[in-house]
């Protein structure tokens, strides 16, 4: 396992909530990461934004590691889901909120 491998599992492990996009949480680079930032800032709990555009081989290690090409990548409680296309489908079917109250432990 490669360092870089290392690092990404330990940031997942570290937030329940975990975006891998382009730019940040309050500066993103792209149209794509914006709106998965907008898509979990309306629920509330905590999340985080790595940048992947200042590390290019994390960024290919991820694509490995996932078996998905493009940006954002989005992990919820340590599973990868993929982007806010895969999560709009979930929400639609009322699945993302649950989904959020167990990864946080919230019974509400």
């Amino acid at each position: 396992m490669s360092v870089i491998e290392d690092q990404i599992k330990e940031e997942i492990a570290e937030n329940k909530v975990l975006i891998y996009g382009k730019g940040t949480k309050t500066m993103p680079r792209c149209g794509f990461t914006a709106e998965t930032v907008t898509f979990f800032s309306k629920y509330g709990y905590p999340f985080e934004v790595v940048d992947v555009l200042e590390n290019m081989e994390k960024r290919e290690v991820l694509s490995k590691m996932t078996n998905w090409p493009t940006l954002p990548k989005v992990f919820i409680d340590g599973k990868f889901y993929g982007d806010t296309d895969i999560l709009d489908e979930m929400e639609a079917k009322g699945e993302v909120k649950p989904l959020l109250q167990t990864a946080f432990g919230d019974n509400a």
